[in-house]
């Protein structure tokens, strides 16, 4: 009942303001042309005072009221000389702001409106929350304030709040939940990713040591292990990273979500003498392949290596770039190196030019086809980087 009460409140105020200018406009008029001829005479007083005093002239004094009162003569002209007419009501209109705008309003509420609904307090609201984030979070907060030992209460709301971006909250929520529940492989992992968007993406020291001691209790943890190598290139440990990432590609499965990351830190940190981005060991190479050898064309050479080293990031993906493109060069002229077209499939994708990479994959079908093992390795490696294998398993 409050409810409506206000509404018909607030829909009477907003009338009265939409007709206010309405009622008073004829009248308006004709207060200003009253106020003018009264400044007129105002004007004609204060002549006569100034001429008493001396400040102006006969002759001024003459001129000057010459002037007014032609002004005032002027305004007195306007005025109607019969009986006014009653002032003019605009009654389409204010028929509209009475009538028509309150019903379209109303209409509008119960169609699009819960005038059913009752109302409900922040008690109500806490009790069912539904898909209220907010709520949930405030109902949590409130049972962990009076239950402060919930292990499982810290456990839940750590990572809603590292989701919404409150990370101090979400690191005491963690480091609460490992205090009450005991450490696991998730709320460290948990625990350190909030460390890091504590210092802006920088694998901090004790966020590091969180991740080794979730590694002790799962030692083939991805997430881990890829955090760990990144603080190793962050430390500027390009070859110790570079080992960290080639591992980790290793030990994943060919569709990991997370493996063209990997592949990318490879290529940045300078891919090792087996491919250039790529680690000789991916899933998909074949090292007893026809064709296979140590000195397989598109190999960098280990003064290679120690030179992409020295160099900065750009010049080192200019250089591995250039090494990619004369390997393509050397498998054009000589097709019949399938561990070749492997490296350089890889390659290709590990740069991000997908283009060159489906053109190498199909180059590499037509001298490896699909019905055989190598061409099957190639399908399976094309699978892996996320390239198009449409119309070309036949």
């Amino acid at each position: 009942m409050l409810f409506w009460i206000l509404v018909a409140v607030l829909t009477a105020v907003v009338a009265v303001i939409l007709l206010y200018p309405l009622l008073r406009g004829a009248k308006a008029a004709e207060n200003i042309r009253a106020g003018e001829a009264a400044v007129y005479r105002d004007q004609l007083r204060e002549l006569d005072r100034d001429l008493s005093g001396g400040l102006i002239t006969p002759e001024e004094a003459d001129y000057a009221r010459a002037e007014i009162g032609r002004r005032l003569i002027a305004v007195s002209a306007d005025e109607p000389v019969e009986t006014p007419k009653p002032a003019r009501h605009h009654r389409f209109t204010e028929a509209c702001v009475l009538l028509v705008l309150p019903v379209l309003g109303l209409c509008l509420y119960l169609a699009t409106g819960r005038p059913d609904l009752p109302s409900q307090p922040l008690e109500a609201r806490l009790e069912n929350p539904g898909n209220d984030v907010a709520v949930l979070i405030t109902k949590a907060e409130r049972h962990l304030a009076e239950k402060p030992d919930d292990g499982k209460g810290w456990d839940v709301l750590a990572p809603i709040y590292f989701r919404t971006m409150r990370v101090n909250d979400a690191q005491v929520a963690y480091r609460n939940a490992i205090r009450l529940l005991g450490p696991s492989p998730v709320r460290l992992d948990g625990l350190a990713e909030t460390l890091m968007a504590v210092s802006d993406g920088v694998v901090t020291e004790e966020a590091r040591q969180v991740l080794e001691q979730s590694l002790t209790l799962e030692p083939d943890n991805p997430r881990a292990r890829f955090y760990i190598a990144l603080s190793s290139e962050q430390a500027g440990r390009r070859d110790e990273a570079r080992q960290a990432f080639e591992a980790l590609a290793k030990q994943s499965p060919p569709d990991a979500p997370w493996l063209p990351l990997v592949n990318q830190h490879i290529a940045m940190n300078g891919a090792n003498s087996a491919a250039p981005g790529a680690n000789s060991a991916a899933p998909g190479a074949n090292s007893a392949a026809p064709g296979a050898n140590s000195a397989a064309p598109g190999n960098p050479t280990q003064q290679d290596v120690a030179a992409a080293e020295t160099m900065n990031a750009g010049d080192r993906q200019q250089m591995i770039r250039g090494m990619v493109e004369s390997l393509d060069a050397k498998l054009s002229a000589d097709p019949n190196n399938f561990e070749g077209w492997m490296r350089l499939v890889r390659s290709y994708a590990v740069l991000n030019d997908r283009d060159r990479a489906a053109g190498a994959l199909k180059r590499g079908l037509a001298a490896f086809p699909p019905a055989g093992e190598q061409g099957r390795q190639l399908l399976a490696l094309a699978r892996e980087l996320g390239i198009a294998t449409e119309g070309m398993a036949q």
